[in-house]
């Protein structure tokens, strides 16, 4: 088991601090000698039914999840080099597999009603290698290259597609926004 810090997006802290609210109540306060008081609290009748209400509700319903990986693979560079990808994305498999090292034991002899949330991380961390490294085959291969111009300018006439400045910055990332990159002739210019 690990015991990794997993960012959560406002909302998901927002409710799981509501619900946090309904479930603790101090039952006692104690206080050993030369220590700090300690409060114990205990879960309130309504606090448990929040509780079951809620894990019945992520048990059975998936949930929209918006993490950060898929949101960078929607806004990839066009003018990004498939090596430079490659790398990024080889780079993010091997922590992938050092955290997946973590999750696959060995566990202490419990029983495997515990043990279902490393079962699943693995699960999930195993699919997105798998994912990984076939789209870095493809990369390495060829078969999975930046669009062409052409293939952008489809786009142009698809609803919400990019305006010319965006497509012009994608096609020549090198020059200013709203400005295509210049070519030189090459006819030589008189000399004076």
């Amino acid at each position: 088991m690990t015991n990794e810090i997993i960012p959560i997006s406002d909302e998901q802290a927002k409710a799981i601090q509501e619900a946090l609210k309904a479930l603790p109540e101090v039952r006692e306060t104690a206080r050993d000698e030369n220590r700090p008081e300690r409060t114990i609290y205990e879960a309130t009748d309504e606090g448990r039914r929040t509780l079951r209400v809620w894990l019945r509700t992520v048990l059975s319903t998936p949930a929209r999840e918006f993490p950060d990986f898929p949101a960078a693979l929607s806004l990839i560079d066009p003018a990004m080099t498939p090596a430079e990808l490659r790398e990024l994305l080889e780079a993010r498999t091997a922590a992938l597999e050092i955290r997946l090292a973590g999750h696959e034991g060995p566990f202490p002899p419990l029983p495997r009603m515990f043990l279902l949330e490393e079962e699943y991380m693995a699960a999930v961390l195993r699919a997105e290698i798998a994912w990984l490294r076939s789209v870095i085959a493809d990369l390495r291969a060829g078969r999975l290259k930046p669009p062409t111009e052409a293939e952008l300018r489809k786009l142009q006439s698809l609803p919400g597609a990019p305006s010319e400045a965006a497509l012009q910055q994608a096609l020549h990332p090198s020059s200013p926004p709203g400005k295509p990159k210049r070519t030189r002739s090459r006819t030589p210019r008189p000399r004076r």
